[in-house]
């Protein structure tokens, strides 16, 4: 399925939040508290589910976390236990039957589902249930994943040994809550495409995708979800079992440390802002340039333009404002459109770039069309020139794991040399982050990320992905790591 990426950027997936234990504060409100630190991975729908003495109940809409809860909804949420998602839709359309978390009845009894990222067998899976009688509500990965923990719990010992068994017929992306009327269950895919971390409040547990959640309730970090790993949190504590760990080597969306995640989080071990600082430090070392200041573009492209200046003596300046009360806009794709969304969201600030020669750093560029559009207002507020550096390498293959790259066809850099493409958007000087320096960027010497956007060198073999990508399907095929 394609999406319209109005601003012509990448897209969050989504983000999940879970505390058992209300002795601290209530778990609806905590969650709520939660899902605003996530707001960033999501912004088309979100919800709420909780536990109150084992009856599950939710509360889910289209729409941004202030919109759709308010004091009246969260005090008819009360509870024990209770998970959060927001969503950004990679797979299955933006409807409101595909909000979560997923709420279902079977033979054992109710389950509610939150889930982040993109199964690559969904489809699959999907024909072999429906074969079996199986009916779904919804055209979501998440669903699928529920239909198979509710058949596995007919024979298994527990829920959280159905999730066990679920993760052996599943593949892809998948950072996991489930909760039953006594259990929440975690579980991340043995690559690790998605965060997944664990905290403490007191004797509550939280459960999130990113650290900043977990200090939105005041929660103390503990440690990451391994890869593999399933946690269980129940009235005796928490517990892990780790029968699908090191199944796969470590893969962690690297796009996460440059562009999804929240500066203020710490992800298997790595602070994304300091991992930002890097790229711009190993971009001024790569691709210098000679101008008066560096601006970054909000807000991913901040960090990233610091230690651009830091690492080049080159001032950094606030090059623009950015409206913060504009929340999602749907706009269509027609330039003039795009050209007037760019001014409602970002401003250029014409009294730091007037007369200047700008070293503009962002994280991406997939069409190219939001560059340009910002390299003009730029030079129409008088830059004299504009040196465009950005904090990843060139885009060249669809993303499988959560991630809304588009198709091979609408990645300009397919299409366009550096230099064809620095013309194109109107710039001085183009330069991309080299693949190279992914490496340093995560602080590592070994790959542990996913890059396959930049590379095309898939941790799982493209014969095995299919059904919701089909659109996806790459020019040729690379080789498949």
């Amino acid at each position: 399925m394609k999406h319209c990426l109005p601003f012509d950027t990448l897209h969050e997936e989504c983000g999940v939040f879970g505390i058992f234990g209300g002795q601290e504060i209530p778990p609806a409100q905590a969650a709520y508290y939660g899902l605003y630190a996530l707001q960033h991975r999501g912004q088309e729908s979100c919800g709420i589910a909780v536990s109150d003495r084992g009856v599950l109940s939710v509360h889910r809409a289209m729409g941004l976390v202030g919109e759709v809860f308010d004091d009246a909804v969260l005090s008819s949420l009360p509870g024990q236990i209770a998970i959060g998602h927001v969503r950004y839709s990679t797979a299955g359309g933006s409807l409101v039957q595909n909000c979560q978390p997923l709420l279902m009845r079977y033979a054992k009894g109710r389950l509610a589902i939150a889930h982040n990222g993109n199964l690559t067998n969904a489809e699959t899976v999907r024909e072999e249930l429906a074969k079996g009688g199986a009916m779904f509500q919804t055209t979501i990965d998440s669903e699928v994943i529920a239909h198979v923990i509710a058949q596995e719990r007919l024979t298994a010992g527990s829920v959280e040994q159905a999730v066990v068994r679920m993760m052996g017929r599943i593949h892809g992306a998948y950072s996991l809550l489930v909760m039953s009327p006594q259990k929440l269950v975690a579980a991340r895919d043995p690559f690790g495409f998605r965060p997944l971390v664990i905290g403490r409040l007191g004797s509550s547990y939280v459960i999130a995708s990113e650290t900043c959640a977990l200090d939105a309730v005041n929660a103390e970090f503990i440690r990451d979800v391994e890869p593999g790993e399933v946690v269980v949190v129940d009235a005796e504590g928490l517990r892990s079992i780790r029968a699908h760990c090191a199944e796969q080597p470590r893969r962690m969306c690297v796009f996460e440390y440059i562009y999804f995640a929240r500066p203020d989080s710490t992800l298997d071990g790595v602070r994304v802002h300091a991992a930002r600082l890097r790229a711009g430090a190993l971009l001024a070392r790569e691709h210098p340039a000679d101008a008066d200041i560096v601006i970054g573009v909000p807000d991913s492209g901040l960090d990233a333009a610091i230690g651009f200046a830091r690492e080049s003596g080159i001032p950094f300046e606030t090059g623009f404002v950015r409206n913060n009360y504009v929340g999602r806009t749907f706009i269509k794709p027609e330039q003039d459109e795009r050209e007037a969304s760019i001014n409602i969201k970002l401003n250029v600030l014409r009294q730091s770039v007037a007369g200047k020669r700008i070293v503009m750093v962002d994280d991406s560029i997939v069409r190219g069309s939001t560059s340009a559009n910002i390299i003009r207002a730029l030079k129409k507020a008088g830059a004299k020139q504009v040196h465009v550096r950005i904090s990843s390498p060139t885009l060249h293959w669809p993303c499988y794991f959560g991630t809304d790259i588009p198709t091979r066809e609408e990645l300009t850099s397919n299409h366009h040399t550096v230099d064809e493409l620095c013309k194109a958007i109107g710039a001085d000087s183009l330069g991309f982050l080299s693949c190279e320096s992914l490496y340093p960027l995560v602080g590592t010497q070994e790959r542990t990320f996913c890059d396959a956007c930049f590379t095309g060198e898939y941790p799982i073999p493209l014969d095995e992905i299919n059904g919701n990508f089909l659109s996806k399907q790459p020019f040729e095929k690379p080789n498949a790591h």
